[in-house]
């Protein structure tokens, strides 16, 4: 499965300007409920002064960012996990990706309808939540039939997971996230195997009108829905989603332009982005020459071989060692040789755990 960030929220919250920003793609933002029906899906770079240094470096022939993938997925509404407006399909979408990203509505306009009738942010935000969790208990029920079954049949070896199961039904019915539900490390595997929605990594985006980000205003809905996240233990970004769709089709001078305007160093997407990357668990790693500058993807917390078999798997089957340096020191003294010179190079064998930022040159024989 690739990882990839799906983009939900109630209708008319702007899910699809989020994206279009996120993907400077054109995909309908329309006034009315369900105007995205199949899921839109976008490859995006991630933004990383790391890559530009390393160019002036090495004056390579190519420059290869990493990449987040995003989704669009339709609005969901109260009683999706019943079916209400095609919710199944919706919630069937969201299975699929590695995490979640919560757009939540934030401003008042009474050109955009509220499919609610009312902008009230916090309970826009328990909606979402409830159907997922209901989603989930279904999910789980579910499954616990089926293991109820092999159970009675003399099939002893599914009676913990099943105990597990009756456990975060009850958890989830208290209208707890799975995520929260505390599990023996020997059978996360079977808690990883449920797919829950609640169990998958989430960040808040809460969309604010223009006049709320040129003022610098703390709205009563921006300060409740923020001391509600922080409550949960989660990270939320303000953004005016229209506004940085603008931006994105802007060219760069132009873009400086609009932000100095607003008082934003940088677009509020960058900070989507990188959340997303950190949402999955990632970081990156860099292989240079003067051919290529490429940044690597790769989950936190893996091995050298792990690390090489992303770029080869006979570059994992074959390790040797890895020639390591951080991006830190060659930008600091300059170039490679400077790094010789000072014993800044490492050699590490297959026990090395990749940090972010290693510049790897990877030996191996196959």
């Amino acid at each position: 499965m690739p990882l990839q960030c799906g983009i939900v929220g109630l209708p008319n919250v702007g899910k699809s300007s989020l994206f279009n920003a996120l993907t400077q793609s054109s995909v309908p933002a329309e006034n009315y409920p369900f105007c995205t029906i199949d899921p839109h899906l976008g490859i995006v770079e991630l933004p990383d002064f790391r890559l530009g240094e390393l160019k002036k470096i090495y004056n390579p022939k190519k420059l290869t960012a990493s990449t987040v993938e995003f989704i669009d997925i339709a609005g969901l509404v109260k009683g999706a996990s019943s079916g209400e407006g095609l919710g199944n399909q919706f919630l069937g979408q969201i299975k699929q990706t590695s995490a979640i990203i919560h757009v939540i509505r934030c401003f008042d306009d009474n050109k955009i309808n509220h499919v609610n009738g009312k902008v009230e942010p916090l309970k826009d935000l328990e909606i979402i939540e409830t159907e997922l969790l209901l989603s989930d208990i279904e999910t789980l029920e579910r499954k616990k039939v089926k293991l109820q079954k092999q159970i009675k049949s003399g099939d002893q070896k599914n009676k913990a997971s099943f105990e597990i199961l009756e456990k975060l039904i009850q958890h989830c019915s208290n209208g707890k996230r799975a995520k929260t539900y505390e599990i023996d490390k020997d059978f996360l595997w079977f808690k990883k195997s449920l797919h829950l929605l609640t169990d998958k990594p989430i960040l808040y985006v809460g969309n604010i009108g223009e006049t709320d980000l040129q003022d610098g205003n703390i709205s009563q809905h921006i300060e409740d829905l923020t001391k509600h996240v922080k409550s949960q233990n989660n990270s939320i970004i303000f953004l005016c989603a229209s506004l940085e769709q603008e931006i994105s089709l802007l060219g760069k001078n132009e873009q400086q332009m609009f932000l100095s305007e607003y008082n934003l160093k940088e677009p509020g997407l960058n900070k989507v982005i990188r959340s997303s990357f950190n949402l999955l668990g990632l970081h990156t790693f860099f292989t240079c020459g003067d051919k290529e500058v490429k940044s690597w993807t790769i989950q936190k917390g893996i091995n050298a071989p792990q690390a090489a078999g992303q770029i080869h798997s006979d570059f994992e089957r074959g390790f040797i060692k890895a020639e390591v340096f951080n991006f830190e020191e060659i930008l600091k003294h300059g170039s490679e040789n400077k790094l010789k010179e000072l014993g800044l190079i490492k050699q590490e064998g297959k026990a090395y755990i990749v940090k972010d930022g290693d510049c790897i040159f990877f030996k191996f024989n196959v």
